[in-house]
């Protein structure tokens, strides 16, 4: 049975993700795709995405805002871009998205499963019926307006969706992944992400089985008038005792600011992330790695890559953390580093190309720097987190620093685009 991973705050964001960025993104996302599948295979990598914790880490250090539910669309949006070019090599295809493109996911399905020889249609009414169940069987006042399918060329899938509150200025997402999925109605979900507010209709917990046989029934057995006579008879009844809570899951608080605070980083980890990029760069790590022009700062953003890569899922409970990596299009943490962001494509790029063709070398020296971070964040100390930021301010220049802001100054050179 899937098990569900979690849970989290999202604040609706606005806005939108400029040229710049999401074209790295795309080629981010697709590339740190074929590093996980070469380091763990497909089916890890949807079980990642079926991860909030992961999923809100990923688009972080992608650049986008670290707590908002921007992330959402915009990850399925890089990764549908990304991952289209490479469906032959990583048997994976993205499907749906955001509005008019989340109801065209059924009929890609079918096309995709007439090439690939798995059901499209099984695939299709799947489709389906998630929507429904986090619609209808799951009634939280969250209007779904994205639905995301991932498929692999065996069929097997994982489902990112997400519904909006307007008037409470929140999202919810909903994660779903077929491995060990055995009903759509009992406990189905590997997470549902989304601020607790209080009591909801959830018909898809297995504890609303009897209720679900008896609404069916009745609407067989009584009709109409029967139902409503039925309704009269049992008001003023003694509330039952409710059944067990489910077990307590994590929950992941996605704050209103959008400014980085100390509290939302592991600052250990941070300094963990910094010691193992100090260590090893800039010399002896760009000679390893054999690809001119990476410097010290760029070790850095790749220590925070890494560790979506070889990360284990309790690490990513401070997605704050991963927009230390590339910034945020907004301006926060700090404007998005162009610089360090192109070379951390280049240098993941000569990874993979290599290890698929035998040479593992680059790819190992990545495994070891995520490695050497983790031995090192139980004693490695470092900046405070404004004053690693105000740094990263400072320099932003140098980096090439860029945000939304910047693309409407008439002074602003449009380089990078």
């Amino acid at each position: 049975m899937a098990q569900r991973a979690g849970s989290a705050d999202l604040p609706l964001h606005h806005g939108h993700v400029p040229r710049w960025l999401s074209q790295r993104m795309a080629r981010l996302g697709a590339v740190v795709t074929q590093a996980i599948v070469h380091e763990y295979g497909r089916d890890e990598f949807l079980r990642r995405l079926s991860h909030p914790f992961w999923f809100q880490s990923f688009g972080a250090v992608m650049g986008m805002d670290w707590h908002s539910s921007g992330i959402t669309t915009s990850v399925i949006g890089a990764l549908k871009r990304g991952l289209a070019p490479l469906e032959g090599e990583l048997g994976l295809h993205v499907c749906g998205g955001r509005g008019k493109h989340s109801r065209e996911t059924p009929g890609e399905l079918i096309r995709i499963g007439q090439r690939k020889g798995f059901d499209g249609e099984q695939l299709a009414r799947s489709s389906r019926l998630v929507a429904k169940v986090d619609s209808a069987a799951v009634q939280d006042g969250f209007d779904l307006y994205l639905h995301g399918f991932i498929v692999a060329d065996d069929g097997k899938w994982v489902v990112v969706q997400q519904g909006m509150k307007g008037d409470a200025r929140q999202a919810r997402r909903y994660h779903w992944l077929s491995e060990g999925l055995e009903s759509f109605l009992d406990d189905p979900h590997a997470a549902i992400d989304g601020k607790r507010q209080g009591n909801i209709v959830n018909l898809a917990d297995h504890r609303a089985q009897a209720s679900r046989r008896a609404q069916v029934e009745m609407l067989g057995s009584l009709g109409p008038d029967g139902i409503v006579a039925e309704v009269g008879r049992i008001e003023g009844r003694p509330v039952e005792a409710e059944a067990p809570a489910q077990p307590m899951l994590p929950h992941l608080v996605m704050p209103e600011h959008h400014d980085v605070r100390p509290k939302d980083v592991m600052l250990r980890r941070l300094h963990g992330a910094l010691a193992a990029a100090a260590d090893t760069a800039p010399g002896d790590f760009t000679e390893l790695l054999l690809v001119p022009g990476v410097g010290a700062r760029t070790v850095k953003s790749l220590a925070m890559v890494a560790e979506v890569i070889h990360g284990a899922p309790h690490r990513f409970a401070d997605p704050a953390r991963f927009s230390m990596a590339h910034g945020g299009k907004d301006g926060h943490p700090f404007p998005v580093p162009l610089k360090v962001y192109d070379e951390t494509i280049k240098v993941l790029k000569s990874a993979v190309g290599k290890a698929r063709l035998g040479n593992e070398e680059e790819m190992a020296a990545i495994r070891r720097l995520d490695a050497q971070a983790r031995r090192l964040e139980g004693t490695a100390t470092g900046p405070s987190l404004d004053a690693f930021i105000a740094e990263e301010r400072r320099l932003s220049p140098l980096y090439g620093g860029r945000t939304v802001m910047d693309d409407v100054s008439p002074n602003r050179a449009r380089k990078g685009a």
